[in-house]
């Protein structure tokens, strides 16, 4: 049996963000080759790369900074 995400949590859903969240703490985790961890995140959490990469830069080095003219 393969589970899957509930549909609040895929793409569009009323938690996306709590998934998008939890991915931080995961890929903060020591244990498995980061390859293993993108896998994960993609195939299983449904991330795009784009929604990986941002999670990854959190996990590194506290986010994104944006700048105001």
């Amino acid at each position: 049996m393969t589970k899957t995400l509930k549909k609040e949590y895929q793409p569009g859903g009323s938690k996306r963000q709590h998934i998008l969240n939890q991915a931080v703490d995961y890929l903060k985790q020591p244990g498995q080759l980061q390859g293993d961890k993108h896998h994960f995140c993609l195939t299983y959490l449904m991330m795009t790369e784009t929604e990986y990469l941002e999670a990854l830069n959190k996990a590194t080095n506290g986010g994104v900074e944006l700048w105001a003219n």
